[in-house]
């Protein structure tokens, strides 16, 4: 099973930025992508980047959002930027399609 650690997440003021990381222990090329489930909602799949480096968003991040993995050091990020209220969600990391399972995720709240 390949662990997923995600990090960087806090309390932040609309129109802020906050980095998250995501250290993943699988050596293999995976497209991998950022999902959040805010309370009450589905988790959903925002952002997305392939083995080379093709990336995709969902389209209420498109321009604010960019996702980004470092292979050698087997981490995933997503650099976020003049956040909304709507962005609060717990954010996690997995592949694309996702495996089974999932890391602990990492809190993003945003304050209006």
């Amino acid at each position: 099973q390949v662990q997923l650690v995600e990090s960087g997440g806090g309390l932040v003021q609309a129109g802020g930025s906050l980095r998250l990381s995501c250290a993943f222990s699988s050596t293999n090329a995976h497209a991998m992508g950022w999902y959040r489930q805010a309370p009450g909602k589905q988790r959903e799949l925002v952002a997305s980047i392939t083995s080379a480096d093709i990336t995709n968003y969902e389209d209420s991040v498109k321009g604010r959002f960019t996702i980004s993995r470092d292979n050698v050091k087997r981490t995933l990020y997503l650099e976020m930027g003049s956040l909304k209220p709507e962005d609060t969600a717990v954010y996690y990391c997995n592949a694309v399609p996702r495996w089974p399972y999932w890391g602990q995720g990492t809190q993003v709240t945003v304050s209006s």
